[in-house]
């Protein structure tokens, strides 16, 4: 596969601090491509956008001409700064500006884990202050959203709850890496300024989740609650019945694939209504 150059994003920090230095990957929509919604890749907590996920839906964009957009949040990958001092906000503030400073028309977020929470959240600002008709659909992997609060804070004992609140951070083993990550008050507490949950999810487009019945980190009746606050745009929810919450097996992403060429469909299709 050839690898679309990586380069570097000037990204400023709304609060006035030291701007991010942004890792980015932008595939060009190239021939029918280019009347196409754009792609938008939003990873998960620790992780990057060289995973296979990511690669799958570059070559898939590569294939069908679409644009597509991937990046590693600050602390992530091969952005600069430290995964320690990162939160949502941070995460989501970058996220706004990629899509604002490197997409142009309808685009489709694909979320997985904690990026489908920063997607929804984008969805939110869009749809208040901004443009709803830069979102043309959802795609959900395995949603994470609110997992600072749910999946995390709530599930500790209180001795690791008050090593966060004293200490600044705990570190949580990790299935995925040799070493543990750190999980920060900052985090936490920030995490409590963006919850969804409780209250009714407005997208203003089409949305289709992912989810493996096996995944030990985003249990199945997470994502039901997240269903059931989805309720005023039209949602697809693929289960994976083997699927963990990795969904990087051949299967899985031919699931991924499935979703994407739906979405493509549905786009097209709402476009000639209009």
């Amino acid at each position: 596969m050839c690898e679309i150059p990586l380069d570097y994003v000037d990204t400023p920090h709304s609060e006035g601090a030291k701007s991010w230095s942004i890792a980015r990957r932008l595939r060009p929509a190239q021939g029918q491509g280019i009347n196409k919604s754009g792609l938008v890749w939003l990873g998960g907590f620790a992780s990057d956008m060289s995973g296979l996920k990511a690669q799958f839906v570059d070559e898939w964009a590569k294939k069908n001409g679409q644009a597509f957009l991937r990046f590693d949040y600050s602390g992530h990958g091969a952005s600069k700064g430290k995964f320690i001092d990162g939160s949502i906000s941070d995460w989501l503030e970058q996220s706004l500006f990629l899509f604002h400073q490197s997409t142009q028309g309808p685009q489709i977020l694909i979320g997985s884990s904690m990026g489908a929470w920063i997607a929804l959240l984008m969805a939110r600002r869009l749809a208040l202050v901004e443009n709803p008709r830069r979102l043309a659909g959802l795609i959900l992997l395995a949603p994470a959203v609110d997992f600072t609060e749910c999946l995390i804070w709530s599930q500790l004992d209180s001795a690791s709850q008050r090593t966060i609140i004293d200490q600044g951070q705990w570190l949580r083993p990790s299935a995925y890496a040799p070493e543990p990550t750190p999980i920060t008050r900052l985090l936490i507490e920030d995490g409590r300024r963006h919850l969804l949950l409780g209250n009714v999810i407005k997208t203003h487009a089409p949305v289709h989740i992912i989810h493996g019945l096996r995944d030990t980190d985003v249990p199945w009746r997470h994502v039901l609650n997240l269903l059931e606050h989805i309720c005023a745009d039209p949602v697809t929810l693929s289960c994976i019945p083997d699927g963990d919450h990795r969904l990087s097996r051949p299967e899985d992403l031919s699931q991924l694939g499935a979703a994407l060429d739906q979405m493509n469909a549905s786009v097209e299709r709402t476009a000639i209504e209009e």
